[in-house]
């Protein structure tokens, strides 16, 4: 598109309010920046939108979620889906209500029905509230972990989960043919309430998602007779976990809980973090200060929208706080599910744990363990939140758990997302369950280092924005692609999945099968001594993942071993 031309339409078409006008003057002869914002339409990807906010066609702003949302609803139409209605939430972000808002009034110009939270809510209730209310779909806006200037929308299916083929690609195509402004609608909000078209949800739906979390307890004993001891530090930092954690905590008996001032309340701008995510070490300098304080057991810290969890754990040997991937909380939380279940006969039959292609191999010697059925699905947490919908439409297996490497994971089916409300909760039973027995979370991960081998794990990412930062990234994975290594780091390259054409090549039989996922822009690599590589550029952010594995007899050697092999991958990557 000519980016200029585009500019230009922006800064005089009358359709354009006075602010964003204003906004685009001030950038009048930048033409690196006008470029960077209208050389193309913010993607509307498998998953919705993501981008920094701003004026713009490529950015996030009120134009671009009502054009998303216009092609929504015209795909809801098409699948008659109107009565249903569509729930709607959002984090605590800038403009995050002013987007949703809009949203519930695009579809309300349209016929559809809106369920709009009050206030902020995380992610995962979103996902609740749209199988509770019977909806079509259901929007979130957040930009999840992403720095303060992005903002995002996602958007779920009837079944709860993020869309999946074949809603994805055709919402996609209902938004593409979206081609002017002119074809978008909207209306007045009080004339939508009027109507019965817009509605307004909250406490009611809050106190259903509460039982739902409780349910998922295993030992409530062991919590109570724990409850005075155990001492967690928690941050919701700045987003929308901050109420419904401590409320989960509270009702299940948790006395000794503390949260860190500074990152209580929602804000936006997230004052004390440049970046909100709670898989990065800075996110947590306000917490560990804390739990040094009180000397906690814990330290928990939920993104802004509450779907991912971070979590720190005190070493009784050495005093210090010990950092836990995603991979390793999950597993903690995956083996006490599985462990407990089978102890108590509450195991249901035909048991499945699901997990993603990147997810630490230890989950299949955990499920081998406990003789469970274990699934790989592709990156995203949505195709964990299908495995649940097929199970339930084919009678085959039923879902005990699930997670990704992301530091996200669901315990029950109540959602269909990943969801860290639960994840704080299951965790603080798993640490109460082991503190009775003199033990730490710390102690329980060495513990099943020494029965399953020492697993690690390790992710890189290289960010490359703009035009040309797209255009390199679709480079490397063509490379990639078409000249596979043979080996890497010393490990022979046993077999290449390439999942964008399904097929696994073995390399030493020159074999070809299915990999049996859908197609995906994903590269995986089978390496020889239990390891693997695998890359795929990011559906929402410019940026290219790396994700490594690694298993050896010590912690030591599995370090060294996957410093290696992420050294040899980003090598070969980028020569």
């Amino acid at each position: 598109m000519n980016y200029l031309k585009e500019y230009q339409k922006w800064c005089t078409d009358d359709y354009f309010d006075i602010e964003t006008k204003a906004e685009l003057k001030a950038i009048e002869g930048d033409d690196k920046e006008i470029q960077d914002r209208f050389y193309r339409q913010l993607e509307f990807g498998t998953g919705g939108l993501r981008g920094v906010i701003g004026a713009g066609t490529n950015r996030m702003n009120i134009y671009t979620v009502r054009k998303a949302t216009q092609g929504l609803a015209n795909y809801i139409i098409s699948q008659n889906g109107q009565e249903k209605g569509v729930a709607i939430a959002f984090d605590s972000r800038i403009m995050s209500p002013e987007f949703a808002k809009e949203a519930a009034l695009c579809l309300n110009a349209n016929g559809i029905k809106s369920y709009m939270f009050e206030k902020l809510r995380p992610t995962p209730e979103l996902s609740f509230a749209v199988r509770h209310l019977g909806c079509i779909a259901g929007i979130v806006v957040t930009a999840s972990h992403n720095p303060r200037e992005y903002n995002g929308y996602k958007v779920y299916w009837e079944d709860g989960a993020q869309i999946t083929p074949p809603h994805d690609k055709n919402i996609l195509a209902k938004v593409a043919e979206v081609t002017e402004f002119s074809m978008v609608k909207t209306m007045a909000e009080e004339k939508a309430v009027e109507e019965g078209l817009h509605q307004i949800i909250g406490e009611e739906i809050d106190a259903l998602y509460m039982e739902e979390l409780k349910k998922q307890s295993i030992h409530p004993e062991v919590i109570r007779k724990q409850a005075k001891n155990i001492k967690i530090v928690y941050t919701p930092l700045h987003g929308t976990g901050n109420i419904p954690v401590r409320r989960v905590l509270k009702e299940l008996g948790f006395e000794q809980v503390y949260v860190v001032p500074k990152q209580e309340l929602p804000d936006g701008n997230f004052p004390t973090v440049a970046y909100p995510n709670p898989e990065s070490e800075k996110a947590f300098e306000l917490a560990l200060k804390l739990a040094k304080e009180v000397d906690a057991d814990i330290v928990l810290a939920t993104d802004p929208d509450a779907d991912r969890l971070g979590v720190y754990c005190k070493d009784i040997k050495s005093g210090e706080y010990i950092s836990f991937t995603g991979n390793m909380s999950g597993m903690l939380i995956a083996e006490y599910i599985l462990s407990e279940r089978t102890a108590t006969g509450t195991m249901p039959e035909n048991p499945a744990l699901v997990e993603t292609i990147v997810t630490t191999d230890m989950a299949k010697a955990i499920a081998e363990a406990y003789h469970v059925k274990l699934i790989e699905v592709l990156t995203g947490f949505k195709y964990i939140g299908e495995q649940i919908k097929f199970f339930e439409e084919q009678g085959t297996y039923h879902y005990v758990f699930g997670l990704e490497e992301s530091y996200g994971c669901l315990a029950g089916t109540y959602a269909r997302d990943k969801d860290a409300c639960v994840a704080v909760m299951l965790l603080c039973e798993v640490a109460s369950w082991w503190k009775s027995k003199g033990l730490t979370l710390w102690d329980a991960m060495l513990d099943m280092y020494t029965r399953y081998g020492y697993y690690m794990e390790g992710l890189e990412t290289i960010t490359l924005k703009g035009m040309d930062g797209a255009k390199q990234i679709q480079s490397m994975m063509k490379k990639m692609r078409n000249h596979p290594p043979k080996e890497l780091a010393g490990l022979t390259v046993l077999a290449v999945r390439d999942y964008s054409l399904d097929t696994r090549t073995d390399l030493i039989t020159k074999e070809v099968t299915n990999t049996g996922l859908p197609s995906s822009n994903v590269l995986y690599y089978e390496l020889s001594e239990n390891s693997w590589c695998c890359v795929r550029p990011s559906g929402t952010e410019p940026k290219i993942k790396f994700y490594f594995g690694v298993k050896e007899s010590s912690l030591e050697e599995s370090k060294e071993k996957l410093e290696m092999l992420n050294k040899a991958m980003l090598e070969y990557a980028q020569e």
